[in-house]
């Protein structure tokens, strides 16, 4: 099994590096230079990502940024470098808003945010994929879903009042591995266990994905793997398109009480053919993301939207 994962050292220093080097190309240039590459299907898919991602553009405020300010880089420095990388090739004068974080509100102005709630009316969250170096991680899974444990497995900080009562309902249940990684807070007395790694995790068929702050963080190497995520409904968010996964096709989804969880890993359990069904499904949704050329067109592309210099709906 190998974690797709980038370097923290090169990522750090790519990042310093496009602050202080010249892009070269506009963003026209950059733009059309990547369309050369791609079939009119995938222009297609990017138009349609596009206006998912960004549904609508800036409205300057005298109380903005501009872009030349991301270079000013706070903490956490991973969202201004992973905004900058696209950034760089427009106009550095040009208004920006931006919320940086776990965002779980919709801004008053539009502004590009990492994640957002799942709704008709969050237009004014437009999705970049921020923190991705965290976040945007991947798995080659080799193993046999079949030859899996019938466990759910579960390890991850217990703080939010959610993810505690899905521990007070299931620590120590027969059908779970649970332990949180955290030593102050919830119960670690009972409930702590030490982290466990990625491969570790892909000996059992059923893996926890739960909320935390925003998005669950876990699920984008789950889906990628051969093993499936268990979760209710995503109420949030991120560049994934959480909000266009489905339960029972993407994941096994749970109500959000938690109170069907033995039935549904029982149901799966039983039948396996879904099971794989499910693992194919989710695996096709990560591979939307693995093409470079298509993700650096669809950032810039949400710049252009955003700023207004495009004739996107």
């Amino acid at each position: 099994m190998n974690n797709i994962k980038q370097n923290k050292l090169f990522y750090y220093l790519k990042g310093y590096l496009n602050f202080l080097l010249p892009a070269g190309k506009n963003y026209q240039q950059k733009i059309t230079s990547i369309e050369r590459k791609l079939s009119a299907e995938q222009l297609k898919h990017v138009e349609e990502r596009v206006n998912y991602y960004c549904k609508t553009n800036i409205k300057p405020d005298p109380s903005e940024s501009r872009i030349q300010d991301l270079k000013k880089a706070k903490t956490p420095k991973s969202y201004y470098f992973d905004t900058y990388e696209y950034a760089k090739y427009f106009d550095g004068n040009l208004y920006i808003n931006f919320v940086f974080g776990d965002v779980t509100e919709i801004p008053k102005l539009p502004s590009i945010v990492k994640s957002r709630p799942i709704s008709d009316d969050n237009q004014n969250s437009i999705l970049l994929n921020l923190d991705k170096r965290r976040h945007f991680v991947f798995v080659n899974d080799s193993k046999n879903f079949l030859q899996k444990k019938n466990i759910l497995i579960g390890r991850g900080a217990v703080y939010q009042t959610h993810r505690y009562d899905f521990y007070e309902k299931y620590f120590g249940h027969p059908i779970t591995d649970l332990g949180q990684v955290n030593k102050i807070g919830a119960k670690p007395e009972v409930w702590y266990k030490p982290k466990i790694s990625l491969s570790a995790h892909l000996d059992y068929k059923f893996i926890l994905c739960l909320q935390g702050n925003d998005v669950a963080t876990n699920l984008k190497w789950v889906m990628s793997s051969n093993s499936i995520a268990v979760m209710p409904k995503p109420t949030l968010e991120t560049w994934f398109m959480e909000g266009k996964l489905i339960g029972g096709k993407h994941y096994i989804e749970i109500k959000s009480d938690y109170s069907d969880l033995e039935e549904q890993l029982n149901f799966y359990i039983n039948h396996p053919e879904k099971c794989l069904e499910i693992i194919k499904n989710a695996n096709q949704h990560c591979q939307l993301f693995f093409n470079k050329d298509l993700e650096d067109l669809c950032s810039l592309k949400v710049f252009e939207k955003y700023l207004g210099l495009n004739n996107f709906n």
